[in-house]
């Protein structure tokens, strides 16, 4: 998958993002000495964008992009992979190296260093699957409906990626049907005019337990 549209406006709600960036870098470390950041959401949901701009009031923390981990046979068959090139080397307080996929060329690039540094944002759709979950500070997920991601990425990626697409829904949908992050989020994320908004996510909110659903969509709560 590619960038995503953004917003210009850097702030959330009553807080600012630097703020914000200021609590996640209060917290005890999760990996190491890492306290390692998920961004998880549908793909088109505006990930990278979000990422990049917390990672800037991080101070220019390392961002891992799981694009760069998967790869075309593999679109969620990726977990040893990252376990093996970044989770356990930072683990271990070692600046991991990992290979990033070109989607282009279709082949794993020269390695690329990931420092160890106080806190790495890890971006992408699987950001918060099971496998990860214990070695995460905090989970945020992108508050966007999977529909209106996926017309987002589609109309972003145009049609020579129509049939990517159509595998990538595929392949999303029955990931999260296994592996659901958003019941899970510290945070969710909403886009909006103004820039953000943040508010608690359904691990921190108690909520009727029908309104948390594996399908990944808005519950009742938000």
């Amino acid at each position: 998958m590619f960038p995503e549209n953004s917003p210009t406006p850097h702030h959330t709600s009553g807080i600012t993002i630097h703020d914000l960036a200021a609590r996640l870098r209060a917290l005890p470390p999760s990996l190491g000495q890492v306290r390692l950041i998920g961004v998880d959401g549908h793909a088109g949901s505006g990930k990278s964008t979000f990422a990049a701009r917390l990672a800037a009031a991080l101070g220019g923390a390392p961002v891992l992009h799981l694009d760069d981990i998967a790869d075309h046979e593999r679109l969620f068959g990726w977990t040893g992979r990252l376990m093996a090139q970044v989770i356990e080397p930072l683990g271990r307080g070692e600046t991991a190296r990992y290979t990033p996929y070109d989607w282009t060329v279709r082949a794993f690039g020269p390695p690329r260093p990931l420092p160890p540094a106080p806190v790495v944002v890890i971006e992408g759709v699987g950001a918060g699957r099971r496998a990860l979950r214990p070695h995460l500070a905090r989970l945020l997920w992108m508050e966007l409906p999977r529909e209106e991601s996926w017309a987002r990425g589609r109309s972003r990626d145009g049609a020579g990626q129509r049939e990517f697409w159509d595998e990538w829904v595929r392949a999303e949908r029955a990931h999260f049907a296994a592996d659901p992050s958003r019941p899970r989020a510290d945070l969710l994320v909403r886009q909006t005019f103004e820039g953000y908004e943040v508010l608690p996510g359904p691990a921190v909110t108690p909520v009727p337990p029908s309104n948390i659903t594996h399908r990944d969509g808005p519950s009742a709560m938000c």
